[in-house]
């Protein structure tokens, strides 16, 4: 579609990854250049960048509701969940117990195969029809030997919120660790690791408008976790190598922009969105939570078509979503997160995730619409399944 001569493109996948702000890029530009100091170094140029590294730890800390000693800089989220859980394993090498749920994401559930060949056991909790986690199963779930409850915030495909304070005062309960994946929560909802007692917590930053390759895992004081490498004296010693001194700024610089106002902006697109399409299609079901869920995403699940061939159609007409975690996208296999809400295996096939952002607007969620419409209703009368 040409609006004033120029084709509209609205991306819609903001759950995948983010446009890096240009204020973040101002705040990370010194440290790539004139501020190139290694903040291990006892100079000048490293005591500048011990004082940036430093602030931006306070500074998400803050954010995050913990202290700054408690906030250990990662690659990111990936990274993140592995030094979680393989930590936690770690300090329990004759074996142990770990429960999680069956929509986690991909960098949970795979660490946790791993750890299932080495010997340790998990317990994979069922979800409700719209993605919840029951905390009286968690409750149930919970064994002598249990050590490490470990359920996401916000799910990344359907965007489901858990009730993670209820969760970890299960946890505290049987004296049990809990981590939380909130790599898509962080800044769109109530975070707090201290209030909502969370003892690990999984963050990044090129989900809020921030660089890649930068992420924290927030280890509370009482939990105890081995490094996943071994080197120097960094970050506690639970992550050594030379700090990403700018991309920790860019990280810290990106959630303090993360204002109210925006998030509440995204929650209007969002609901326009599922309003649009919900009122627009026959045949479509939300996925997720109509009402827990991230204030940026919707989770559309169309009857007899496919979403690779739906996402084909709208990425020609410059609309860019996506049909579950980008970091699966790769794959043929069917959404585990789709399955796990009681779908059938072909209309996991035929789903579409849409995520907005802070900079988009109403025009162009009104233009997706528009042309997810058209698109679902061409795809089903060329589509065997649609007819």
């Amino acid at each position: 579609m040409l609006i004033n001569g120029v084709i509209m493109r609205v991306y819609l996948d903001n759950a995948a990854t983010t446009a890096v702000r240009a204020e973040v890029i101002d705040a990370m530009l010194p440290y790539m250049g004139v501020k190139f100091g290694n903040a291990s170094s006892l100079h000048a140029p490293g005591r500048d960048a011990r004082e940036a590294l430093e602030a931006a730890r306070a500074s998400l800390a803050k954010r995050l509701g913990a202290d700054p000693r408690e906030v250990i800089f990662t690659s990111g989220g990936t990274e993140g969940n592995n030094m979680a859980l393989k930590g936690i394993a770690s300090e329990h090498p004759k074996g142990g117990h770990i429960i999680t749920s069956k929509i986690e994401h991909s960098s949970i559930l795979n660490p946790l195969k791993w750890l299932e060949g080495r010997g340790y056991e998990v317990t994979y909790l069922d979800v409700d029809g719209f993605g919840i986690v029951d905390p009286k199963k968690v409750d149930e779930a919970v064994r002598k030997d249990t050590i490490l409850i470990t359920i996401g915030h916000g799910n990344n495909e359907i965007g489901t919120l858990q009730d993670v304070e209820a969760i970890s005062k299960v946890a505290n309960e049987h004296t049990v660790p809990f981590h939380t994946d909130a790599c898509q929560s962080f800044t769109k909802t109530s975070l707090d690791a201290g209030r909502m007692n969370l003892d690990m917590v999984t963050v990044n930053a090129h989900k809020i408008n921030g660089p890649k390759g930068i992420g924290a895992l927030v280890v509370r004081k009482g939990a105890k976790i081995a490094p996943l490498l071994h080197g120097g004296e960094q970050e506690r010693r639970l992550r050594p190598g030379t700090e990403n001194v700018g991309s920790a700024v860019g990280f810290a610089k990106a959630a303090e922009l993360v204002t109210p106002k925006e998030v509440e902006h995204m929650r209007v697109l969002r609901d326009m969105l599922i309003k649009g399409v919900l009122d627009g299609v026959e045949g479509v079901r939300l996925n997720g939570h109509p009402g827990k869920r991230l204030a940026n995403n919707a989770n559309f699940t169309f009857a007899g078509i496919e979403g690779e061939a739906l996402l084909l159609r709208l990425d020609m007409k410059g609309v860019y979503c996506s049909s579950g975690s980008a970091c699966s996208s790769q794959s043929l296999e069917p959404s585990h997160v789709i399955l796990a809400l009681g779908s059938r295996v072909e209309e996991s096939h035929g789903s579409l995730r849409a995520t907005v952002g802070w900079e988009n607007t109403a025009e162009e969620v009104d233009y997706a619409v528009g042309v997810i419409k058209a698109e679902v209703g061409s795809l089903r009368r060329i589509s065997p399944m649609g007819r």
